[in-house]
């Protein structure tokens, strides 16, 4: 018997973002798009840590860290429901307690200094992997990391990366053996602001909480005690890191796509032309109609990856595509509600060209359109997923 229901913790956890959304967040949305019309951030550090310490009193801290620290531990299942509660909103929220899943991977020295800061909120860290020359394509990297004495001098640039502007340690990965690259001869470390590094803002289309920056290493000397993991094993751990949670980001997606077709049939419903409601005309209703069963799709891909994630299950075929769909849909959809909207959907009046804009970098990052499909192909004509599903 297969069981769609949700459990009255679920739903009761569910039901608690919901009302967080609208309760906190979607009041906030008029003076979010304001400020970022400035050239602002949405919400200030400060107006972020109060957000999360509010949360943090109903229990809301660290959705998906374990509860030996401090977090509360959640299913896959469950924390994608919650990013489709907080998709509804485009004002830049995430729940605190949160720290990148290979920084567990650390020894019990950098866990005082790195982790556990970053989980309490006193620390950001950044992922550094992407370079000028090496996108998709990451066994090709150029930093290096060259061994002196007790310590590692790495050079190199990297950039488009996410939260590289605040970060104040990054996780940087660098080869370290050029003969072996990829395959034992890239190493992850973990490298203080202070310790040289430098990061300029790369300007984007998106808002402001998207910014991504550039990352320059000049002979930053780095100590040995700051290598994460093993030296050589780096390359596992960025992999480990890129495929941690790619399910959250079309679930995050389907949370906007269906405000925005209730923002479309809304507005449908008021529109007149020719003396009646747009929402009587068949290119309309089309429109809603392939939106709605695109979004319906989408919902049962997010979950059952998320599903196979806490079935213990390899769910990275499931999360591709996933991540495929939903960024492609919805991509479509938006375009779809600007264009009920019309004339109106172009302005900077209403925020569907904000989530146009925000909507498009899905397609791109954590793994384009195009490596996707690559990824998918691969596994398919491989023998290591099959067209039948998990079901077989």
């Amino acid at each position: 018997m297969v069981d769609f229901s949700l459990s009255d913790t679920e739903r009761d956890i569910r039901d608690w973002v919901r009302n967080f959304v609208q309760r906190e967040l979607v009041p906030l949305e008029p003076e979010v798009l304001r400020r970022e019309r400035a050239g602002e951030r949405g919400l200030t550090k400060d107006e972020q840590r109060e957000l999360q310490l509010k949360a943090k009193e109903a229990g809301f801290w660290g959705i998906q860290t374990p509860e030996e620290y401090g977090g509360m531990g959640l299913s896959a299942v469950m924390s994608a429901l919650i990013e489709v509660e907080l998709g509804r909103t485009y004002v830049p929220f995430r729940f605190g307690g949160y720290a990148d899943n290979i920084l567990y991977h650390a020894n019990e020295e950098q866990k005082q200094r790195y982790l556990l800061p970053t989980i309490e909120g006193t620390r950001k860290s950044c992922f550094a992997i992407t370079e000028p020359g090496a996108g998709s394509d990451a066994k090709h990297l150029r930093t290096t990391a060259v061994k002196d004495g007790s310590e590692w001098v790495i050079n190199g640039e990297k950039t488009f990366i996410t939260g590289g502007i605040d970060a104040d340690f990054v996780m940087v990965f660098a080869v370290t053996d050029k003969e072996k690259g990829a395959d034992g001869g890239v190493t992850c470390f973990l490298v203080d602001r202070e310790m040289g590094w430098k990061s300029e803002p790369i300007d984007i289309m998106g808002p402001w909480e998207r910014q991504p920056a550039s990352l320059v290493f000049d002979n930053v000397r780095v100590p040995e005690g700051n290598v994460l993991g093993e030296v050589g094993h780096g390359f596992k751990l960025a992999m480990q890191w890129i495929g941690r949670g790619r399910y959250m980001l079309p679930a995050r997606a389907l949370g906007a796509c269906e405000r925005l077709v209730e923002m479309g049939m809304e507005y449908a419903k008021q529109r007149e032309t020719f003396g009646k409601p747009i929402a009587e005309r068949q290119a309309i209703q089309w429109m809603i109609a392939d939106s709605a069963v695109e979004i319906e799709a989408l919902r049962w891909l997010v979950l059952q990856a998320a599903w196979q994630i806490d079935q213990g299950l390899d769910s990275r075929h499931a999360q591709s595509i996933a991540k495929l769909y939903g960024a492609t849909r919805a991509n479509e959809i938006v375009d779809r509600v600007l264009q009920i909207h019309g004339g109106m959907g172009y302005t900077k009046e209403l925020p569907i060209e904000r989530w146009y804009r925000d909507l498009r970098l899905l397609r791109i990052f954590e793994g384009t359109d195009e490596i996707q499909r690559r990824t998918l192909a691969r596994n398919l004509l491989k023998g290591h997923a099959s067209v039948r599903g998990v079901l077989g």
